[in-house]
């Protein structure tokens, strides 16, 4: 009975009332939200809310996991929780206003942004997305007032500048738009954003080298926007560079295989060039994808004919004149086929329909029936050679499509992402390894990480999972938390039969760790080295959660300086992370690489707490051990680039960080035109 309540104790602290265990929850809470893990997190918050169902916060951070998770509808019922208890939470309206828009409810949104600013107003996320809010309802008198008041808050907000630059592009103000990207591209050379919405200008204006400049410059800082390549490609089209179209659609798709504009451009490229069969599986791709693109089944039925599928190409013409039945060209073309499968009644059919619309227009007759739906949606038939894909113009079938993401909902922002704390840290160095269960899968970076002991350890069956050596930790999904909590319960009779086992009080540990509760996890760990000073798996993962705790507390100091109108937490005066915090860390570390003096990942870690404090001599002597131990250790090379950096010696910095992009860390390329430029 005793060891029951202990255990209902240990996995439940919220069914207590007392305050420091709701607290507790709420920490745990938040840790989960922190790293991202938002199922586990909601978890918690269930807890907090179901103990104390007065407090606005668990309301309003399980609202902040919910739209993480795409639920919207919840986002939104939770935050009219946290409003209701506490009507003065600036966030609550942020993130509700977020949610709403998400489900296309721009007014409610508008609503929630201009009773936000009452609290806060100048904040430069709530002005952000009122305006964007305000541009997609299309009122850009609202949207020039809104960014007027921005920039009289922060005059050098770069994204100020995009917006009040498509403003003008809406109102077709191209003059007044390049001054804004200019300026944007001014205060910010490294906004890839900026470079590509001015050559977006440019190619309306026909300027399609400067265009390909710009694009040139948008890749080299944003290399996994496939926009920017199908961008580039129409510019090189236009120069009448084929190949380097070419290229660029093959890149585009190789980073989005499913993007419809890549496959439809291409598919209209590799027309032109002669290559029908190929050209044909693009458009098959497209239709696959929407099965209603009539613009698609037409050049389609153009392959098909002249590859000699006549049957096919008239099944195509004749979808598009069911939806179209205007379209005089598709009768023209299914006319032609029809005579090619001596289909002859079928074919003076589409011809006696052709002769009767040419007597008409010079009849200056047109019935309402005659109305040339053709022409329905955006654009006009001209003499210009793109579109955008919302034009629906059949007459525009050959045109190839920009890639046009004014209408991308993700340009709205929020200063509480899953990394609740996080401020937009570009350039940080790779995380620290852990042992786990579960890994994320990377397309780019496969490599399989293997230590002899740990994979020892593993054949001994004697943990719930084979342990992984990784720094892609994924997070748990509902059925894995249940399954980890259920485990600790396990665990923990396991324990009180076993006192003396190490191994069980690890296994325990790592299941605390799973679901975040990391003091628990720390105190596991440490019970697992008195028992057994040797085993080094627990020295290195209670490092691991010791680093951890730190980041977390450093960024929620960091939260509360930069929100201080927001009253998120109620942890007033916390405390500061020292040195001598991460030393604590760093003594773990060095006992690990005492003990196994071969485990590369020891000194990883323990060059990342170096680096932490600053100490980036000792942190390089580590990741030059590391990388002899393992000279293929892509991550190491990214680390020790950046620490090169970080002590000024960028050209062996630009080294290390090549040689990383090239073993799968794709992001170094950005850091290296970064501090390319900063050199030249």
């Amino acid at each position: 009975m005793i060891r029951r309540l202990l255990i209902a104790i240990l996995l439940w602290p919220a069914c207590l009332c007392a305050q420091i265990n709701t607290e507790r929850v709420m920490m745990i809470a938040r840790n989960a939200l922190y790293f991202e893990d938002y199922v586990l997190s909601i978890q918690y918050f269930n807890q907090v809310i179901s103990a104390k169902p007065y407090l606005y916060e668990p309301y309003f951070f399980r609202g902040l996991a919910k739209i993480n998770l795409d639920d919207y509808q919840g986002a939104e019922a939770d935050c009219d929780e946290a409003i209701r208890r506490n009507p003065f939470v600036v966030g609550a309206y942020q993130i509700r206003g977020l949610a709403r828009i998400r489900q296309n409810n721009f007014d409610g949104a508008i609503e929630d942004y201009r009773a936000a600013l009452k609290y806060d107003p100048e904040n430069l996320v709530l002005w952000h997305n009122l305006t964007l809010c305000h541009m997609q309802k299309k009122d850009y008198t609202a949207a020039e007032d809104d960014l007027e008041k921005l920039l009289s808050i922060s005059p050098r907000y770069t994204r100020a500048y995009l917006m009040r630059g498509e403003v003008n592009l809406q109102q077709k103000d191209t003059v007044g738009a390049l001054r804004d990207f200019d300026k944007a591209l001014e205060l910010d050379r490294y906004d890839a954003d900026a470079w590509s919405a001015r050559a977006l200008v440019k190619l309306q204006l026909k300027d399609y080298k400067s265009a390909e400049e710009d694009l040139n410059q948008a890749i080299r800082l944003s290399i996994k926007n496939a926009g920017n390549y199908i961008n580039r490609a129409l510019a090189r089209f236009h120069q009448n560079n084929l190949r380097g179209a070419m290229q660029d659609y093959d890149l585009a798709l190789d980073i989005d295989p499913n993007n419809f504009i890549g496959h439809y451009n291409r598919g209209l490229l590799r027309a032109q060039v002669g290559d029908d069969n190929r050209a044909i599986e693009d458009f098959d791709f497209v239709l696959k994808m929407e099965p209603d693109n009539m613009m698609a089944t037409f050049n389609r039925g153009l392959l098909r004919a002249q590859t000699g599928n006549y049957q096919g190409a008239i099944e195509d013409y004749s979808k598009v004149i069911e939806q179209y039945p205007n379209f005089l060209t598709g009768y023209h073309y299914r006319a032609e086929a029809r005579r090619k499968i001596g289909d002859r009644k079928g074919a003076e059919q589409d011809e006696f329909k052709l002769m009767q619309a040419q007597l008409d227009r010079l009849n200056n007759k047109q019935s309402s029936s005659q109305k040339d739906l053709a022409d329905a949606g955006d654009g006009e038939a001209g003499e210009e050679k793109t579109r955008k894909k919302s034009d629906k113009n059949m007459e525009n079938y050959r045109k190839i499509v920009i890639a046009d993401d004014s209408e991308n909902t993700q340009r709205y922002t929020s200063d509480y992402r899953g990394r609740v704390q996080d401020r937009n840290v570009v350039v940080k160095l790779e995380p620290m390894y852990a042992l786990t269960y579960y890994e994320k899968i990377s397309e780019v970076k496969k490599t399989v990480h293997f230590y002899k002991a740990i994979d020892a350890l593993n054949l001994a069956k004697r943990l719930p999972k084979p342990l992984r050596i990784t720094n892609m930790e994924a997070p748990l999904t509902e059925e894995q938390v249940k399954y980890h909590f259920a485990l600790i319960d396990s665990h923990t009779s396991d324990i009180v039969a076993h006192p003396q086992d190490a191994l069980k009080r690890f296994a325990r540990g790592m299941d605390f760790y799973l679901v975040q509760d990391f003091d628990s996890s720390i105190e596991d760990f440490t019970q697992s080295i008195l028992l057994d000073g040797e085993f080094f798996p627990a020295y290195f993962m209670r490092a691991l959660v010791r680093c951890k705790q730190l980041e977390y507390k450093k960024a929620e100091a960091m939260s509360e300086e930069n929100s201080s109108s927001t009253s998120l937490s109620s942890n007033d005066g916390r405390k500061e992370v020292s040195g001598v915090d991460y030393e604590v860390v760093k003594k773990d570390l060095d006992k690990v690489i005492e003990l196994v003096p071969d485990f590369v990942y020891g000194y990883y870690n323990r060059g990342n707490v170096s680096s932490a404090l600053k100490d980036y001599r000792a942190a390089l002597e580590d990741y030059n051990k590391a990388l002899e131990l393992d000279p293929e250790f892509a991550e190491a090379y990214f680390n020790r680039g950046l620490t090169h950096i970080f002590l000024g010696n960028n050209k062996q910095g630009i080294l290390d960080l090549s040689k990383a992009g090239e073993l799968g860390i794709v992001s170094a390329y950005n850091i290296i035109k970064r501090f390319t430029d900063v050199r030249e």
